[in-house]
């Protein structure tokens, strides 16, 4: 996989990755990868992250159903950050029931949000644990 050697890994082995909506252009969060992870997400077109809380693979929308369904990877010009291209499936790429995950927006030396819920996370993770 020499494409995946020509990205610039930090110390830890991994990237910082920015998910950007195919429609919007908005960004929607902030992630990282690892090999496995950029290489999972180039072959099945869903969006793998890696998760350092959890030092493991992080399938987006595992547990929420909101999937984010690759367009594109793009590799910025020093190699060290990848953008992709995603439809954010369900409307919501924030844990917090957010559409995205830049919802507080610095005014007056305060942060506000200045973005709704869309759906309240305890119901979207009670349902996904009610489907299993």
């Amino acid at each position: 996989m020499s494409w995946l050697d020509d990205i610039n890994w930090d110390a830890n082995g991994l990237v910082p990755v920015i998910a950007q909506e195919h429609n919007t252009r908005r960004i929607l969060m902030f992630a990282w990868m690892n090999r496995e992870a950029l290489q999972l997400t180039n072959a099945t077109k869903q969006a793998v992250y890696w998760s350092r809380s959890r030092n493991k693979l992080w399938r987006k929308g595992e547990e929420s159903g909101h999937v984010q369904l690759v367009h594109e990877i793009r590799l910025d010009c020093d190699e060290d950050v990848v953008l992709i291209n995603v439809e954010q499936v369900g409307g919501i790429a924030c844990h917090t029931g957010r559409h995205n995950c830049f919802f507080k927006k610095l005014e007056n030396d305060e942060w506000l949000v200045d973005q709704p819920v869309i759906k309240n996370p305890d119901e979207i993770y009670t349902e996904v644990k009610k489907s299993e």
